[in-house]
């Protein structure tokens, strides 16, 4: 059954995170803790699906509260699908996407995009160093061999400060369809949401052993969970666009 091949195939993937990454997930969290422990914030940027992955740790139950999603809705399906994959291939735009919103050097800019070779994310990782923030890549190794689709020749992974490898097949699809030469379901949503979710708990931990209270979202729907949410919401309000 394709349903029992895919479990499979994302545990093998999870099993690679974990065996392989751990020490880019530490540094990461260390950079995230430093710059937290200093009233900074962590952003994350994606394009298509991958915007998915900077929403899944924003605003969330069970999340740290001073992350930043730059949520750019041409970059979305909602504005139009091929549309979206169209801008994400466009020079010129990443750095006015990210002058409408609050950064600061020494904060960490997670850029997630599992080929790495468009142009915007590329220019969204060179555009966050100009500013003085740290660069994370959330980014599959497997399209290091595909031509990267910006003018300067490099990729997300050429760029960034440091890379984790979220250890998806190219083409992302992982499960065969019986008699039929194409592949489906998805892995890169799953195993960004599991390399985001390792960095954010690492990062806890590092505040903790900095002597800092981690700042963590409660769920809304427990009792007393927004009016205890409400301190973090009127803090960050103001630098955090979409709160």
């Amino acid at each position: 059954m394709l349903a029992n091949e895919y479990f499979d195939r994302l545990i093998a993937i999870m099993q690679e995170i974990k065996q392989h990454e751990i020490a880019s997930i530490q540094q990461a969290a260390e950079w995230i803790a430093d710059s937290i422990a200093a009233d900074g914030l962590v952003h994350l940027f994606g394009c298509g699906h991958s915007h998915m992955l900077a929403e899944d740790v924003f605003y969330r139950a069970g999340g740290i509260v001073p992350v930043n999603a730059i949520l750019e809705s041409s970059t979305m399906l909602h504005e139009g699908a091929v549309k979206s994959s169209m801008v994400e291939r466009m020079t010129g735009y990443a750095a006015l996407i990210l002058d409408n919103y609050s950064v600061k050097p020494g904060e960490v800019m997670i850029v997630i995009s599992t080929s790495g070779i468009n142009a915007l994310p590329v220019e969204m990782a060179m555009a966050a160093k100009a500013k003085g923030l740290k660069v994370v890549a959330i980014s599959s190794s497997a399209y290091l061999t595909t031509e990267p689709r910006h003018p300067s020749g490099k990729r997300l992974q050429d760029v960034a400060d440091l890379v984790i490898d979220n250890h998806v097949p190219r083409g992302d699809a992982l499960v065969q369809v019986p008699g039929s030469p194409v592949k489906m379901a998805s892995g890169s949503t799953v195993a960004g949401s599991l390399i985001l979710n390792m960095i954010m708990t690492t990062a806890a931990e590092g505040l903790i052993a900095q002597g800092v209270e981690p700042p963590i979202y409660v769920s809304g729907n427990l009792p007393g969970g927004f009016e205890q949410n409400m301190a973090y919401i009127e803090k960050y309000r103001g630098r955090i666009k979409h709160l």
